[in-house]
């Protein structure tokens, strides 16, 4: 609020000759036991004031009053001065801020971010690791989109590798020509099939040479299976033909399997990057860095990095045969996404398992002297874990992405129908609502927690339409959809008078008023978890108001349109709050 900042240094100045900035005024929204809506810090100011933070606080407070005419009284409790403002103010911050178009957007900041997420393999499906990365990434992009920056959504896709040629040497031997078309599966269904194929044929080669007398170790390493996948990858480095058509081939059926995951799970990309592209990059990049001194070469003629004075160890950049390493082609990837689009800020969103690697990145393009190192960022998230027995999954281990979307629908669909509340659904609107629903119980679950803690997904509990829920809040927004529509309401028919507010109105009005401080703040801790909680707590409010206070049946017009803006202004900022989620809210429920 920033004429309650600018009277503060008003006050400060006049009370204690001391110039201060805005940044120096600490705002918070005052604690619900006490009076009042916003509450100044005092204790910095005793340093200038040389009187207790309960005298400051008076002193500051009287100023203010006297001073601001949207100030209707003040307390002080210790060293927190809680200053009360007047209902007149806040029905005109509805009606002028609140219930626009642009409420909760910023201006842009001529800066631009690249939010990288996904990244998944081209030898199997997605799975509920890769939906959480999805659903942060996208999420994030979002928030910062709408906190005025340039945002690329950018995903890094592991379509080559040792990983990769093991679904194409199976399909090639046990596959008998197989494709997405004459199975029915999706293309990343059938070539995952076709890794776990590899995997099952492997481990009985192991059993056979470990029957022969082979350690378990040798038995590895000489298994035919893997000596032919190594093969191929050989082959494939070298650009052989027909090697190159089969991986053209299998990668594209992937690419279309995921194409329809990404779609119905809601999520996005503006840029495409693939490491069969970027795999050799980084080179360059390592023959920059010894000649400045920062990577040292050992006598086998393998490059490194000493990192022990940064508590961290040795690190290899390039074997001593020429060949590369991940941290090479992270390098040399992190300078040519730089190269294209010339961001300020980068953001990996990549599991907590990867912590090290990207300490380790970081700092190696810290000291190759690259100025946009400063600007990168790991988003780490813990994993997500399933109650035993709760869904479907491949061996017994990975929960498929799509048959997790396909189980959440069918959830939302026994749930709603259980409810009895698509009675006078037709079945195109039926579907449309289970989607969303489920879809929305998936996400909203996901990212309520904060990304780095580990979480225990409950598919039953995440579409409970009176829990800490999606649902609970989609059925909030078609609540108040229905209000409206039953009134006929329009925006704008009255400007609210000068009445009286209720506890429960002043306390609906502030929630929402809070919408841009949860996108800021939000931004500032890459957490969606902020808006997700933010919007449940406004959605309990509007829903505490409607209990509490009649709309269509207030006592006069005026208040009864008055409550109809202020339930459309909540509807509004619901949307747009679940939105920045990837969470539609549903017209009707």
């Amino acid at each position: 609020m920033d004429f309650i900042v600018d009277a503060t240094l008003k006050a400060v100045k006049a009370l204690y000759q001391t110039d201060i900035a805005a940044a120096d005024v600490n705002l918070q929204q005052t604690r619900k036991e006490f009076e009042g809506q916003v509450t100044i810090v005092t204790f910095p100011f005793v340093k200038f004031s040389r009187k207790s933070p309960e005298q400051t606080g008076k002193e500051i407070g009287e100023f203010i009053e006297n001073e601001v005419a949207d100030v209707s009284g003040f307390n002080v409790i210790k060293g927190f001065l809680n200053i009360s403002i007047t209902d007149a103010y806040w029905i005109k911050q509805l009606y002028t801020e609140i219930a626009g178009d642009g409420f909760g957007t910023f201006p842009a900041k001529g800066e631009k971010v690249m939010v990288e997420y996904s990244s998944p393999n081209t030898n199997k499906p997605l799975h509920l690791g890769h939906i959480r990365n999805n659903l942060l990434g996208y999420s994030v992009a979002e928030i910062l989109k709408a906190n005025g920056y340039d945002v690329i959504k950018a995903n890094l896709v592991n379509d080559r590798g040792i990983h990769i040629c093991k679904s194409m040497l199976a399909w090639q031997k046990f596959g008998n020509g197989e494709t997405p078309e004459s199975t029915g599966l999706k293309g990343d269904h059938l070539v995952g099939k076709y890794y776990v194929v590899f995997d099952q044929q492997y481990k009985k080669q192991i059993d056979q040479l470990k029957a022969e007398g082979q350690t378990e170790d040798e038995a590895k390493k000489n298994a035919p299976f893997i000596i032919e996948a190594q093969q191929m990858l050989e082959k494939w480095e070298a650009g052989d033909p027909e090697v190159i058509s089969l991986w053209e081939t299998m990668n594209g059926w992937v690419y279309a399997g995921f194409a329809e995951t990404y779609k119905k799970l809601g999520v996005d990309f503006d840029q495409y990057y693939y490491e069969s592209k970027t795999y050799l990059l980084g080179k360059d990049i390592v023959d920059e860095g010894l000649a400045k001194g920062v990577f040292f070469k050992k006598e086998d003629g393998s490059v490194w990095i000493d990192l022990t004075a940064d508590g961290l160890d040795e690190k290899l950049v390039l074997r001593a045969n020429g060949t590369s390493v991940y941290i090479t082609q992270d390098v040399g990837t992190a300078q040519l996404k730089y190269n294209d689009y010339h961001m300020d800020k980068s953001i990996y969103v990549v599991g907590n398992e990867q912590d090290y690697h990207f300490k380790v990145l970081f700092l190696i393009l810290q000291k190759l002297g690259k100025s946009w190192a400063q600007g990168l960022f790991h988003l780490s998230y813990g994993m997500v874990d399933l109650p035993s027995g709760k869904m479907k999954s491949r061996e017994g281990t990975v929960v498929d992405a799509d048959d997790l979307m396909a189980e959440m629908e069918q959830t939302a669909k026994a749930q709603t129908e259980l409810l009895g509340k698509v009675n006078d659904f037709d079945e195109d609107e039926k579907k449309q609502l289970y989607h969303n629903i489920g879809m929305g119980a998936l996400k909203y679950f996901l990212l309520k927690v904060e990304p780095k803690k580990r979480l225990l997904f409950d598919p039953n509990e995440s579409i409970d339409f009176q829990g800490h829920t999606g649902p609970f809040i989609q059925y909030t927004h078609a609540r108040i959809k229905s209000v409206l529509k039953r009134a006929g309401f329009k925006s704008g028919q009255t400007n609210g008078g000068t009445k009286e507010l209720d506890t429960v109105e002043r306390e609906l009005i502030l929630a929402l008023n809070q919408y841009p401080d949860a996108i800021m703040q939000a931004a500032r801790d890459y957490s969606p978890a902020i808006i997700a909680n933010y919007v449940y707590e406004l959605a309990k409010t509007y829903n505490k108001f409607y209990q509490e206070k009649p709309i269509l049946k207030a006592e006069d017009e005026i208040i009864m349109q008055f409550r109809l803006e202020l339930s459309a202004a909540s509807a509004k900022i619901i949307s747009k709050a679940m939105s920045l989620l990837g969470i539609n809210v549903p017209e009707r429920m």
